[in-house]
């Protein structure tokens, strides 16, 4: 069944590559016709959900999540030549604030550690029992692990998939939700953390772990929405979550934060999938 025709190719590949990476096969053909770049939808009751994603497509070709889509793919589609433009993915991180704020606080905090301060650092920032918080009030604990990490490759892993991943989100749902989704997810992550292994613990994995989850469902959920991650992307995740419990990695990993923010995030998509319809 033929989805839409296009008049340029690039377009029609563009979408191709964003459709096929929702989960939504598409094929696309050349015809002698007056729009010859068509696509042509392989299973007809995916009908509805291509067809909404097709008319978001017309609206506005430019988002970011397009190009994003075909990157993720190993390709690039420009729909016309452009000198000097910035990748659609840090465009579309430098219009993410919050994104911005937690990879700019988690680099100060990592900074700070390397110029001699991680002791005091750690201290103010590690995780406390609910009802020694609710003597000292320092309530920023529940959250202070999060912006902690004890290596170079520990943080570069982390911020990035936060970058990639958080400014989908903050695109997507805005400021407040990303906000939302990163304190659920940082303090349920960190309190099962705690009650495992006690203090001795930090770094953003717990809240990436979450996003990551979030992203994946939704797309699973609500593909019109734009968010998703690849298929080799899921299993990459679940085979380095696999890794951390077998105990063949060579550093510590804090495996009860990954698994309670994957499901956090998880459980998280699903709620909103069923309130943002």
């Amino acid at each position: 069944m033929q989805l839409i025709a296009f008049s340029k190719e690039a377009p029609a590949q563009l979408l191709a590559n964003y459709l096929n990476q929702q989960g939504i096969a598409v094929h696309y053909r050349h015809t002698g016709e007056e729009h010859p770049h068509s696509l042509v939808l392989v299973d007809e009751s995916q009908w509805e959900a291509a067809r909404l994603i097709t008319q978001d497509f017309i609206r506005d070709p430019r988002q970011a999540k397009y190009q994003l889509a075909a990157w993720q793919q190993g390709e690039a589609v420009q729909l016309q030549p452009v000198a000097r433009q910035m990748s659609p993915q840090l465009q579309m991180l430098l219009k993410s604030p919050v994104t911005i704020l937690v990879l700019v606080a988690c680099l100060l905090v990592y900074l700070g550690s390397l110029m001699g301060w991680f002791g005091p650092i750690q201290y103010w920032l590690s995780f406390q029992s609910p009802a020694l918080l609710s003597e000292n009030h320092q309530w920023w604990r529940l959250l202070g692990p999060a912006f902690l990490h004890f290596s170079t490759m520990h943080i570069v892993f982390n911020l990035l998939w936060w970058a990639m991943l958080g400014s989908q989100i903050e695109s997507k749902f805005g400021s407040v939700n990303l906000l939302l989704i990163f304190v659920v997810t940082a303090l349920l992550s960190n309190y099962a953390q705690f009650l495992h292994t006690g203090p001795s613990f930090g770094g953003l994995s717990g809240v990436v772990y979450g996003v990551m989850g979030f992203v994946w469902w939704c797309g699973w959920l609500r593909p019109q929405w734009g968010l998703s991650l690849s298929k080799p992307l899921v299993g990459f995740i679940l085979f380095w979550l696999a890794l951390g419990y077998a105990d063949l990695l060579w550093v510590s990993v804090a495996n009860t934060a990954h698994t309670v923010g994957l499901v956090s995030g998880c459980l998280l998509a699903l709620g909103y999938s069923k309130i943002r319809r």
